[in-house]
């Protein structure tokens, strides 16, 4: 049995136990483990149901053990969450950044070492793990307006993905990267969003799907 707490409220477990004197035990669990991080886009509080955010839901369809680390309103690539995802076990690790510090946390000349930096840091406990870099979804109030420091969504894609290219130069052999925009674009934003920003729980289901199709149908390692 497996349960998705509520992912809109905090959740506190003081007790689990069986009734009528049944026996509760941990099992093996053989399913490849997923981290992933981001901000509120991969918190869903908008999601139908727990089971069906588009992390939940990619996990549940592709059998994969998800810890899903979302923070709303944050994802400002901290040093302190790089450091809890290198030290989590994981057979796959996605990093979706950036859309949160267009509130003027990071610019152009902090966002790319940031991203470098937060790479590097993971990479000390998982040299040979694939970590997928996803760059912002559509977010048009600032698509091309910059921000109070100057940056754009469409800067900090290029910003992502001129850090993969010089990871990759450095030698990183694991190290995959997609575009936002191909991810979650305007045309469905328009269609799946009330507020410009974040899709609605169908929405989000689209999202797995397409995840599905541009993240895991595309690595070259087999069992995600």
């Amino acid at each position: 049995m497996e349960i998705w707490f509520p992912q809109g409220s905090a959740v506190t477990i003081y007790e689990l136990k069986a009734n009528d004197g049944a026996a509760c035990r941990v099992v093996p669990d053989p399913r490849p483990k997923w981290v992933t991080y981001g901000s509120s886009i991969t918190h869903c509080v908008r999601s139908l149901s727990p089971a069906r955010t588009w992390p939940a839901a990619v996990a549940r369809a592709r059998g994969l053990n998800l810890t899903c680390l979302g923070y709303g309103g944050q994802a400002h690539l901290e040093t302190l969450a790089a450091m809890m995802i290198r030290d989590l076990p994981a057979d796959l690790i996605t990093l979706k950044l950036g859309i949160n510090t267009i509130n003027g946390s990071l610019n152009q000349r902090t966002f790319y070492p940031a991203v470098t930096g937060m790479v590097r840091l993971i990479r000390e406990k998982h040299p040979a793990t694939p970590i997928v870099l996803i760059s912002p979804i559509t977010y048009p109030p600032n698509e091309i307006i910059p921000n109070v420091v100057g940056m754009t969504m469409q800067l900090m894609r290029a910003e992502i993905e001129r850090a993969y290219h010089n990871l990759i130069e450095l030698g990183d052999q694991h190290l995959y990267h997609l575009n936002g925009l191909e991810l979650f674009d305007e045309a469905l934003l328009d269609r799946y969003s009330d507020d410009q920003c974040h899709p609605k729980g169908e929405g989000q289901l689209v999202m797995a799907e397409r995840f599905i199709e541009r993240v895991l149908d595309r690595l070259p390692e087999r069992g995600l």
